[in-house]
């Protein structure tokens, strides 16, 4: 590993990368404890590892943790791990700030754009091929070719989701819309996703129900974007990034005229658009029945807005022209393994890294408190008996319409803070799509080398 290279990009991409999920899901607390945390032994002799871990799901604490690292020291009494959990407030920062003074953790918790994208591509991380091809057989191929670079797994990972929406279930009957969703798999073509809005705006104006929009183009801020990007991608089954990912592709025909058609439901009042708000204000907006769909909808949210949602959130995918949705990835997440150059650390991080991903009894433990689901495809429904089972099957089944990943495409930082812009353009001001899209993908792709 060159550790003399310079970390002038790494420092730019900790200080604006953003949220992954949708509004605060997965953030936790703001806080953050002093690196060591609080799980970990003091075995003397024994390998002291680091283990940093982003707010996923329910790992919001050390806390969380104590029980895997239980787990592992019952079969690994030599090795000790101590966890730090970092949020996605500071966390970039404080990540840069340990590795430009060279006390980087052994072991980073994320995903592939910060772990892959980001470290990797900054020749910061450890080989993991060995994990790969003793159990990695049974991991999909979209998540198994972002989990590499040139060739080189760098992450393994636990882990994945599906982004999706949601609609309000009972506006939706009262407005007789329902008839234009397929509530067995939950899909629906674009035609009947603008004739679901027009009855949403119908219904609304002769009283039927209490919503003021039918839904929100959120475009005032960067967070949730995955849910706008997905929403466009979507109409006209296209993609966000060019086929080998090289390039961005948000002024292609197909873009455009998904662009266009948002524009035209605008303008006929079927669907709104606000440029001050960002994903967190519109489930807000959702959960307030102020709007009849979120496009930023994930588990984690029913838990979120429980106390507020008096109706059923009704999670869907994304409206295709062709009834088949490909979705964007929540994560996946999973492990790192930063070069500190001590082999006996690197190793002792794998053994970890290991256990915890492939043991199917910690793991599987591990999974649900991310809240998502198991990369293996032979653990199966890891939720079945869980008391929320019924809630987290629509979850289950989005992740069958997993799309590709693109976050991994280079200039992917610089390209989060234009997307928003362009769409507030559009939506709000009235420009012209094809011309916004020419804008953007100019300067998406000028930030790529």
């Amino acid at each position: 590993m060159n550790m003399k290279k310079p970390l002038a990009l790494l420092l730019a991409a900790g200080m604006t990368l953003g949220l992954a999920s949708c509004g605060n899901g997965t953030q936790g607390s703001t806080e953050s404890p002093a690196a060591g945390g609080e799980t970990g032994g003091s075995n003397t002799g024994a390998i002291e590892l680091n283990l940093w871990s982003f707010n996923i799901g329910g790992f919001t604490d050390a806390a969380a943790w104590e029980p895997i690292v239980a787990a592992f020291n019952e079969a690994n009494p030599d090795i000790n791990v101590t966890v730090t959990p970092i949020n996605y407030q500071d966390g970039d920062q404080k990540l840069t700030t340990a590795i430009t003074s060279k006390q980087a953790p052994d072991i980073i918790f994320e995903g592939p754009e910060r772990i892959v994208g980001n470290y990797a591509r900054n020749d910061l991380m450890v080989d993991l091929g060995d994990l790969w091809e003793s159990g990695g057989s049974d991991i999909a191929e979209g998540i198994s070719s972002v989990s590499q670079l040139d060739g080189t797994y760098y992450m393994y990972p636990l882990s994945v989701a599906a982004h999706c929406m949601a609609i309000n279930y009972e506006a939706f009957e009262a407005a007789d819309a329902l008839q234009y969703i397929d509530e067995e798999t939950r899909t629906w073509t674009t035609d009947n996703f603008v004739k679901a809005m027009e009855a949403i705006r119908d219904a609304s104006a002769a009283g039927t129900i209490n919503i003021t929009v039918p839904g929100i183009i959120y475009c005032g801020a960067q967070g949730g974007d995955q849910g706008t990007r997905a929403l466009v991608n979507n109409l006209y089954s296209d993609y966000y990034v060019t086929e080998d990912g090289s390039s961005y592709n948000a002024n292609s025909e197909n873009n455009v005229k998904a662009l266009q058609l948002l524009q035209s439901m605008v303008n006929n009042k079927s669907i709104s658009a606000n440029a001050s708000f960002a994903a967190a204000d519109e489930l807000q907006a959702f959960a307030n029945q102020t709007c009849a769909v979120t496009f930023c909808w994930n588990y984690s949210n029913y838990t979120q807005y429980a106390e507020q949602t008096q109706f059923t959130p009704f999670a869907m995918a994304f409206p295709s022209d062709d009834g088949e949705p490909e979705l964007e990835m929540a994560g996946p997440y999973g492990f790192g393994v930063f070069d500190n150059g001590d082999e006996a650390k690197i190793e002792a991080a794998k053994k970890f890294i290991d256990f915890v991903c492939n043991d199917q009894t910690t793991g599987v433990e591990a999974v649900k408190t991310t809240g998502f689901f198991p990369v293996h495809s032979e653990w199966g429904d890891v939720y079945a008996d869980a008391e929320d089972a019924d809630l987290r099957a629509p979850f289950a089944l989005m992740s069958n319409y997993l799309g590709r990943y693109y976050n991994l495409t280079g200039g992917w930082t610089e390209q989060r803070a234009l997307w928003w812009p362009m769409l507030q353009a559009i939506m709000t001001t009235g420009a012209d799509a094809q011309t916004a899209a020419d804008d953007f993908v100019q300067q998406a792709n000028a930030n790529i080398g």
